[in-house]
């Protein structure tokens, strides 16, 4: 009977692991594979060596490459009209669309602004200069109806994040995606106001 150490286990469980997680980048100006803003963001500060002999993996078999996990904090206000999520490497801001304007309309209520000014003063707080801002809708009425609708309100958000910031280092990347990349389902109406959001990132104390 073959024995695993218990060394060979716990490698083998985190090649596992990190070939598991490793996931490929969202390019917004194609079809992305994966929801934007999920991209890896940190590399590993641990060496693994392949040749160590206590690997004994399978002939012709070779580790995944290291990663680092990021540690998400989410912090949701009791209304669910804000979310907010911190890694190690980003923050980001989901707002939804009831919040920020009328029904099937990219024109900004009143309230909204006061809003997205606090989402100002986080990014002068981190000293951000790479801004995202994308826009979603859910899957109700036509598909290019929405991705019009939410490239609309993202321009609308990010009009107003430029004026707050008055920052000529600062880029924007803005996009409208539509009903891609849901985070609730559209089955409900309870869902379907989750989808229909703007979403600010920007990376973290960028110098």
């Amino acid at each position: 009977m073959s024995h695993t150490s218990p060394r060979l286990a716990l490698i083998l469980t985190t090649a596992s692991l990190m070939a598991a997680v490793t996931t490929p980048s969202a390019h917004a100006d194609t079809t992305p594979s994966v929801p934007p803003g999920t991209e890896p963001s940190a590399s590993a500060p641990v060496t693994v060596d392949p040749a160590d002999p206590d690997l004994k993996l399978p002939e012709g078999a070779t580790l995944a490459e290291p990663k680092v996990l990021d540690i998400k904090q989410v912090v949701e206000d009791q209304t669910g009209d804000e979310r907010r999520e911190d890694t190690n490497a980003d923050v980001k801001f989901a707002l939804q669309a009831e919040v920020l304007f009328s029904k099937d309309s990219a024109k900004l209520s009143g309230e909204s602004k006061a809003r997205i000014s606090a989402i100002a003063a986080e990014i002068k707080t981190q000293n951000a200069t790479k801004i995202r801002v994308f826009g979603f809708t859910d899957d109700l009425g036509s598909s290019a109806h929405g991705d019009v609708l939410s490239k609309q309100r993202a321009n609308a958000v990010q009009e107003v994040l430029d004026q707050e910031l008055n920052d000529s280092n600062i880029t924007f990347e803005v996009r409208g995606y539509g009903e891609q990349y849901p985070i609730s389902s559209n089955a409900t109406e309870s869902g379907r106001k989750k989808n229909r959001r703007v979403e600010v990132s920007f990376p973290r104390g960028e110098n």
